[in-house]
């Protein structure tokens, strides 16, 4: 099989086209058709269904295409770890990450690692929706509590709680009394919470006053002394600990811990290695606190 043409077949199918892959990489798209109709001639399939605006993978093209990108992108690998002795990782890494993480830590995290590692390129893609990591090209994906999945294999690499805070001038209610509470989602009719104390489980009637869209935005009103609210442990433990904030107790059962994923057909590559390295030592026991820390 001809690698070149192997590889532009994957190219085009990567960016979903003739023209935009020829754009991506500065080759001429009379070229990239003439090699995958080539490809397809040597292997008498179809790779392409090829309609007036659009070009979709067949379903053998979608095979190939997942059979051998893996296999390209470690030849491409194996090459350059030769040429450059081994010393360090480069190339492109693509990450997909969800957009709270994404947003408070992860443009931190990635300025360090290419600092550390110059010949590294690093593509970040804010989602929380799942993504398929063949199809998309991604080499690596963060989620929070990811349901199992035989395809994917990682390690959680921080781990945090829900808490329930307020601000020193309020005051836990009275029996058959509700607090005010500032809530991440729209406003909604007075809910109980369940609060884990050091004396054990007890019932919080709450009566939303504020509705909002970002934790940040829930510690600020918090902070204000407009309500009492369910946030992240990291987010609020300096404001814990310097009493801006009283800790309440725990949400009950409400956990959460943070993956870094990589498909399991896929030999670990050096690139994702490294970020997972990387990730070790930015938070080498995994805890909130550590979190704190760091964006601080």
């Amino acid at each position: 099989m001809d690698l070149l043409a192997l590889a532009d077949f994957n190219l085009v199918a990567r960016h979903g086209g003739f023209g935009k892959a020829a754009r991506m990489a500065g080759r001429p798209k009379a070229t990239l058709s003439r090699r995958v109709a080539d490809l397809e001639a040597s292997l008498d399939l179809r790779l392409f269904e090829r309609g007036q605006r659009d070009l979709k993978l067949t379903e053998e093209g979608r095979a190939l295409f997942e059979r051998t990108t893996q296999l390209l992108t470690e030849l491409e690998e194996t090459a350059t770890a030769i040429a450059s002795g081994g010393q360090s990782p480069r190339g492109r890494l693509r990450i997909s990450a969800p957009l709270m993480f994404a947003q408070a830590a992860l443009g931190k995290l990635a300025a360090g690692f290419v600092l550390k590692h110059p010949e590294m390129r690093v593509e970040i893609v804010v989602e929380d929706r799942t993504v398929d990591m063949i199809e998309e090209a991604y080499d690596l994906v963060i989620r929070v509590n990811p349901q199992p999945d035989v395809s994917l294999v990682g390690r959680p690499f921080l781990r945090d709680r829900q808490v329930v805070v307020a601000a020193p001038g309020l005051a836990w209610p009275e029996p058959d009394k509700a607090v005010p509470s500032v809530v991440r989602s729209l406003i909604g009719k007075p809910d109980t919470w369940t609060v884990v104390t050091d004396s054990g489980s007890t019932e919080l009637a709450t009566t939303p006053v504020l509705g909002m869209s970002s934790n940040t935005m829930l510690r600020d009103a918090v902070l204000m002394g407009a309500g009492v609210a369910r946030l992240p442990l990291s987010l609020v433990s300096k404001d814990i600990t310097s009493g801006r904030l009283n800790h309440w107790g725990d949400v009950q059962g409400a956990e959460t811990a943070l993956w870094a994923l990589y498909p399991s057909r896929r030999l670990l590559s050096a690139r994702v290695s490294a970020f997972l390295d990387y990730l070790r030592e930015a938070f080498p026991q995994g805890t909130p606190e550590e979190l704190a820390a760091y964006l601080s």
